[in-house]
């Protein structure tokens, strides 16, 4: 295999596809990079063992430690006994580059996504196809080898679609037929939250829609445009990433509860699967269960012993880390020993229509390699068990429901119990933020008030979730809990970010509302100069952060830097013009 070059010249000469528009000419590559990393070959060597054998671009390269984890995550860890084809993903760190401007600085794309959607800088995804059949030609009797799509954006949906498409074709043509893939993917528009896609590839059209942050959570996809211009029909995507949450979680729907709460407080979790398919779906699950809020901790939809991170994630000199881990090597049961919360799953078998609920267990009683399923864990919820969900979805199986209307009723629950907890904490927050009469042009914006954790405790009583949510318990210890953990400090971050750019663009608007003229009157040229200075600041800032203000407010602000320039003596002009 030919020696790859090296990625920061790739992704110099790459153009940023959100400036192509449909007529033009892109430099090779150039759309592709807008959707996917690169697409890999991965077979198994007799000597090397998992191998690298094709990437395109031809010209993308990785580290050698993340060559090494692709390599390792694109295989099943036990696939000697099961034949035929599966899919699965995996999520991987990225090691030991700089981003380019594209890709560290992706504020249009992440500000408009769904936040569970953003570009992420420093994980990459991997979606792979894997195959593995008997062949006498080959010296090891099988055929094995996955095709994977590495990308930074999380549409499990879609890629997974595209692989069914293009793997297939690939193990029979092999090489060619990925080059025609390529090019055809260099010529997708580049995902675009609010739209409808049309995406051609192979003599099909994708049609996708990417969700929004302007979407309201748990709204119906947007009927699909423009199918009747399109032969054959499109094949339609309903979501890009969304999961069938009732199949995930079918083997643990009475502890949903105790599982969305896990996931809310950021606790170290393990998911030990039969299979990479079934670890990778219940990680994304578990992860994805938190919507809207953002899961802000590490995750890793399947994860194997030969991965860089293995030794952090093992030790036992630590406390276990913020992170979601899903196994399938039954090495892990002894390794993983002493992590909280360990979810052991068989193979799924239905007695009668139920399916088979896993047990709550104590840690202690996972000790063998043959351990039985079930949640190994001594948490107490702070929530009381929610009968009521339980036998909903248990009277659907009963009358044979779909698992897409199981799965909007799961997705619907979930997404009113998050909002029921997160609602008190965006009321208390805004509560924090300056009263608009208290924002003067010709001072700085006034401080947004700091968050004190008992003050907000103080106002559950009159605006808690038990307004909106049926649910009894210990609301409040929860609250104290989800202080310490990683997705309060992401959501409470994000939020004082929204907040001050709100600050600094409603600053920039009673700027544009003074009497300018009669500030200057008593002003020396120093504080003038300073107030150019600041102005041209705030122009600056308000564009690389995109901040919320008008087009119009910029451009007023503009005209008052060249009117107050031109009131100043030459010397100070010729200073400010060619700064």
């Amino acid at each position: 295999m030919e020696p790859l070059a090296g990625l920061e010249a790739l992704r110099g000469r790459r153009q940023d596809p959100r400036s192509l528009s449909p007529g033009d000419s892109a430099l090779p590559w150039g759309r592709l990079s807008a959707w996917l990393e690169c697409v890999c070959a991965v077979t198994f060597d007799l000597e090397l063992g998992q191998a690298l054998e094709l990437v395109y671009p031809p010209d993308c390269a990785f580290t050698e430690k993340e060559k090494t984890n692709i390599c390792y995550l694109s295989f099943p860890d036990s696939y000697s006994g099961s034949l035929g084809d599966t899919q699965f993903s995996f999520r991987f760190r990225q090691s030991g580059r700089q981003q380019s401007a594209f890709f560290g600085d992706d504020f249009e794309y992440n500000r408009e996504a769904a936040v569970s959607l953003q570009r992420e800088p420093a994980h990459y995804f991997g979606y792979v196809y894997f195959r593995q059949v008997k062949d006498s030609s080959v010296k090891r009797g099988y055929f094995q080898k996955s095709l994977v799509l590495v990308s930074r954006l999380p549409y499990v949906n879609l890629f997974q679609a595209l692989l069914q498409l293009i793997a297939p074709e690939y193990f029979d043509k092999l090489d060619p037929c990925l080059e025609a893939v390529c090019s055809e993917i260099d010529q997708w528009p580049p995902p675009a939250p609010g739209q409808m896609l049309n995406l051609p590839v192979m003599g099909i059209v994708i049609q996708v829609r990417i969700p929004s942050q302007v979407d309201k959570p748990g709204s119906t996809p947007i009927k699909p445009l423009n199918q009747e211009n399109l032969l054959p029909a499109p094949l339609i995507l309903p979501s890009v990433y969304e999961l069938d949450l009732f199949r995930c979680f079918q083997p643990v729907l009475i502890h949903l509860q105790m599982l969305w709460e896990l996931m809310l407080l950021g606790e170290p979790f393990v998911v030990m699967a039969p299979s990479p398919a079934v670890s990778s779906e219940m990680v994304l699950a578990l992860t994805r269960c938190l919507a809207p809020l953002k899961f802000c901790c590490d995750y890793r939809p399947y994860f194997t012993i030969h991965d860089s991170e293995f030794k952090e994630y093992t030790t036992r000199t630590q406390a276990p880390p913020n992170v979601v881990l899903g196994v399938t090597n039954p090495f892990f049961i002894k390794t993983l020993q002493h992590w909280p919360h360990i979810l052991r799953l068989g193979d799924l078998k239905m007695s009668g229509d139920l399916p088979k609920q896993v047990k709550v267990k104590k840690l202690t009683k996972l000790k063998t390699l043959d351990a039985k399923p079930g949640l190994y864990t001594s948490y107490k919820t702070f929530l009381h068990k929610d009968k009521a969900l339980i036998k909903r979805l248990l009277k659907g199986i009963h009358k044979k429901r779909s698992s897409d209307i199981q799965s909007a009723f799961l997705r619907r629950h979930l997404l009113e119990l998050t909002q029921s907890f997160i609602i008190p904490l965006e009321h208390y927050l805004a509560s924090l933020m300056p009263l608009q009469r208290a924002i003067t042009p010709w001072k700085n914006p006034p401080r947004i008030r700091p968050f004190h954790q008992e003050d907000f405790l103080k106002t559950l009583e009159q605006t808690g979730p038990q307004l909106t949510c049926v649910l009894k318990g210990d609301w409040m210890g929860l609250y104290r809990r989800f202080f310490r953990s990683p997705n309060f400090d992401g959501w409470y971050r994000q939020r004082q970010r929204d907040m001050m750019h709100k600050l600094e663009a409603l600053h920039l608007e009673a700027i544009c509302e003074a009497n300018i003229w009669a500030w200057m009157k008593d002003k020396s040229e120093v504080e003038v100069v300073d107030l150019v200075l600041k102005l041209r600041e705030k122009l600056v800032r308000t564009r690389c952060h995109r901040l919320p203000v008008k087009e119009e407010t910029l451009q007023r602000v503009s005209q008052y830097i060249t009117t107050i320039i031109g009131t100043l003596p030459e010397d100070l002009q010729a200073i400010l013009c060619h700064q």
